[in-house]
């Protein structure tokens, strides 16, 4: 779902439930929460996201999901925390076919390692996307 030559600066809430694959509800719950996490509202009231949010969310994700964080024990971990500046990379949606191949490997107890897999291909694009950067 990446546009060529254009980078997306906001994202609604169901793009960003995509991206992060959690649900719209569970968003919206750490939003109340995490006092981090205050996304902006467009004229019509509808959240808008930033790669930034984007980013908190993940970490928050890793945080109560992998790292098995309590809520309380996250809010203290984010007290601390300093998302990475903006760099202007383009994230990109969870295609249907993935959450339907994500649905099927969980039946078979492969989620995780596909999460972590994910992961790592999230950091290695970021990587070599800042990497891109640099040399121009």
């Amino acid at each position: 779902m990446k546009q060529l030559g254009i980078k997306k600066l906001y994202y609604s809430i169901s793009e960003v439930s995509k991206i992060t694959d959690l649900e719209q509800y569970v968003l919206r719950y750490w939003e109340s929460e995490f006092e981090q996490l205050n996304p902006s509202k467009n004229r019509a009231g509808n959240r808008i996201y930033t790669n930034r949010d984007i980013k908190m969310i993940l970490f928050i994700r890793k945080l109560l999901r992998e790292e098995r964080y309590t809520i309380e024990g996250a809010k203290q971990v984010l007290a601390s925390y300093l998302p990475d500046t903006e760099t202007g990379e383009q994230l990109e949606l969870i295609s249907e076919t993935q959450q339907t191949a994500g649905v099927q490997s969980s039946a078979e107890g492969a989620k995780v390692p596909e999460n972590r897999m994910r992961n790592d291909l999230v950091e290695i694009k970021m990587f070599l996307e800042e990497l891109l950067v640099k040399l121009t």
